[in-house]
């Protein structure tokens, strides 16, 4: 058999497959493993506490530390949704709350800490994706790149985000919130 035939027969195949784990959702039963609902009590409770969707939190833990309590970050940062310590504190102070270096690691603290400052952040910039920005590179870098015209104020460019680390953040998260709103909702 001539080698464009074999293509062409691989071809079909790779289609039909595709077709048939369309119909059988193992799509979706892939998707759900790569992208799972871990510590759901949590989210669900602080993102209605916090008005925030709940997808964004998955999405940012997803892409923070994919689920690892433990994770730390050669810049400091702590737990699932990987808070600086400064950060955690200064958060957990406006809720009244006590916590210690240890306590960032704990999922229900974290997702708490970590929810609470994504909806300060959303209602300080008024759009997600200058939240999303805020989160990844901070809130001063974010505020300096709308004053100098670098992005604009209703995050509608956010191709022109100045740190790659920080586009890239911002569209993984965007991905992220896709394939959990679409698995999930």
């Amino acid at each position: 058999m001539k080698l464009t035939k074999k293509l062409f027969i691989l071809f079909i195949v790779i289609i039909l497959v595709f077709s048939l784990a369309k119909i059988l959702k193992i799509e979706n039963i892939f998707l759900e493993k790569m992208y799972p609902i871990e510590h759901q009590e949590y989210v669900e409770q602080y993102a209605e506490q916090f008005g925030v969707d709940p997808f964004y939190i998955y999405s940012i833990i997803k892409a923070e530390s994919n689920y690892d309590s433990s994770a730390s970050s050669s810049k400091g940062a702590l737990g699932l949704m990987q808070l600086l310590p400064a950060t955690a504190t200064e958060i957990a102070e406006s809720l009244g709350v006590e916590i210690t270096e240890e306590a960032i690691y704990n999922p229900e603290i974290n997702i708490m800490l970590g929810t609470k400052y994504f909806s300060n952040l959303l209602k300080a910039y008024g759009n997600v994706m200058l939240a999303l920005a805020a989160y990844n590179a901070g809130p001063g870098n974010v505020t300096k790149w709308i004053s100098e015209g670098e992005i604009k104020k209703d995050g509608s460019d956010i191709e022109n985000i100045p740190y790659k680390e920080t586009n890239m953040y911002v569209r993984k998260i965007v991905q992220n919130y896709r394939i959990y709103n679409e698995l999930y909702n």
